[in-house]
């Protein structure tokens, strides 16, 4: 057995919040992080993932709503979930928005969002390959557990050989 250091990050998921109800995620101490947009999509249909986005210089709902989301045929019925990263103790600022930031690339990455496709040529897999993210809460179409080592090409060359059971001969 291999034993890596994997890095954890957990997120918060709260939600669902309306375009008139964002003015509710602008606590400056806290309101950061991530944030997920449902709503309706030509192709995928009604109340699917269009959007992955973070908030790390600016609170959830001031980020949100610079977005023109508004323009949408649909804006009325848009939902949006607000992720905060949550762990044992807020690291510092530097390290709080490295973070923000990498788990924001990681989530595009594997559910890759309608309207992030543009966004997915800045994904480099080495930099996720130790990253585990834990979704609690309301993470809605998410998966509720990602790990790097399962999402990246970190094990595409590892060998290994299936179990079985040794023979006393």
């Amino acid at each position: 057995m291999q034993e890596r250091m994997s890095r954890l990050i957990q997120i918060d998921w709260e939600g669902p919040y309306s375009l008139e109800t964002l003015t509710d995620l602008q606590d400056i101490f806290q309101d950061y992080g991530i944030y997920q947009v449902y709503g309706k999509h030509p192709v995928y249909g009604k109340d699917v993932l269009l959007y992955i986005g973070k908030a790390d210089k600016q609170t959830l709902g001031k980020r949100v709503l610079q977005e023109n989301w508004w323009d949408t045929n649909d804006s009325k019925h848009l939902k949006i979930y607000a992720g905060r990263l949550a762990g044992e103790q807020t690291p510092a600022d530097e390290i709080w928005s490295k973070e923000i930031d990498l788990v924001e690339r990681f989530l595009i990455s594997v559910h890759k969002p309608a309207y992030n496709s543009k966004s997915l040529w800045l994904i480099r897999d080495v930099e996720f390959q130790d990253l585990h993210i834990l979704n609690w809460g309301d993470y809605r179409d998410l998966l509720p557990e990602i790990s790097g080592l399962r999402w990246t090409s970190r094990l595409d060359t590892s060998e290994y050989n299936i179990y079985s059971y040794a023979t006393n001969k």
